[in-house]
């Protein structure tokens, strides 16, 4: 491992060394839909989708990109001495769209003093060669980064919760994005409906086969005006939520499954309040959960890759997790 004293990779390190500072990501909300939900492919969304809840205040998708980004920049330049962002293309699906109305909206972005690059978040059935050469071309003069939202590395779950694309459509986009000049970062929910913690801990396994550079995680959250709220309601049976101390010691051993080149972003999302059903974790703050998590590693003498060289070997389940 490089660029960290962490037993894993932490992004914040990576982003310290690749600018020598720290650099924030301003969200954007450009009022993009999805194709599971505009018809195209399916109605409704991803079942646990409600955007509202990880977009922050200043994201108003009827305000332009500069305006979204000044204010922004506004906001966290009162909080910190940042000089430097990155615009981040973050609700619904940011490449769901023709070639020409994405350059006009990426090179709006990248106009904006102080913006030094762009993350993109979107799904691995809505990128065309086209932007992926767009992309690429943008990277030679700015920080890039490609976003999927991977979720689950099976099919049954994907159907499960309306994704409608498969996860071998995830490796064929990974595939025809690798090696172009630009970040890649993949997207995992743990703890969806149905799934085992056998094969949660295989998400690790597969994630590490695709040729990503980052990860994020978090925990499955119920949220008002989502589809999984209604059968949340009807069928709470059918969900194994984890508690706070389940998940600490969860992705603990989940980190000793990942290919240790892996850079890990973050380990939860939080959202809130007035959104948030299940679960209630008391309101611990993301800086607290990965102070846990990093003594959780050095308790248990886990680290990023331990287990990475036996891919087809599990170790006894030491977790004392609800997840069965």
């Amino acid at each position: 491992m490089q660029f960290t004293g962490k037993r894993y990779l932490d992004y914040s390190s990576f982003i310290k060394s690749q600018f020598g500072e720290r650099v924030q990501k301003i969200s954007l909300d450009i009022g993009f839909s999805c194709p599971n939900r505009d018809g195209t492919k399916g109605y409704g969304g991803c079942t646990y989708c409600n955007n509202n809840s990880f977009n922050p205040d200043y994201c108003e998708p009827e305000k332009s990109i500069k305006e979204q980004l000044e204010k922004g920049i506004s906001f966290f330049s009162k909080k910190n001495k940042i000089t430097h962002y990155l615009a981040y293309f973050q609700a619904y699906t940011n490449t769901y769209s023709d070639i020409e109305s994405l350059k006009n909206l990426y090179e709006e972005a990248l106009k904006v003093p102080g913006v030094i690059g762009l993350a993109i978040g979107t799904r691995p059935d809505c990128i065309t060669d086209e932007i992926i050469d767009y992309l690429s071309f943008l990277s030679k003069k700015y920080f890039i980064s490609l976003e999927f939202g991977v979720e689950s590395t099976l099919n049954k779950t994907l159907r499960n919760v309306n994704r409608c694309h498969t996860f071998e459509e995830t490796k064929e986009a990974f595939n025809k994005c690798k090696n172009k000049g630009f970040h890649l970062g993949a997207h995992l929910i743990i703890g969806l409906p149905g799934e085992t913690k056998r094969e949660l801990l295989n998400h690790a396994t597969e994630i590490s086969k695709l040729p990503i550079d980052t990860l994020k995680l978090h925990h499955l959250q119920i949220v008002k005006n989502s589809v999984m709220a209604v059968q949340y309601k009807r069928n709470p049976e059918n969900f194994k939520l984890f508690t706070s101390e389940d998940y600490i010691d969860f992705i603990t051993e989940f980190i000793g499954y990942l290919r240790p080149t892996i850079i890990i972003e973050r380990f939860i999302s939080e959202a809130p309040k007035e959104l948030l059903i299940a679960p209630k974790w008391n309101r611990i703050k993301n800086f607290e959960i990965v102070a846990k998590i990093d003594k959780k590693l050095t308790e248990k003498n886990m680290w990023q890759g331990k287990f990475y060289q036996k891919t087809n070997y599990f170790p006894p389940l030491a977790c004392k997790s609800s997840i069965q």
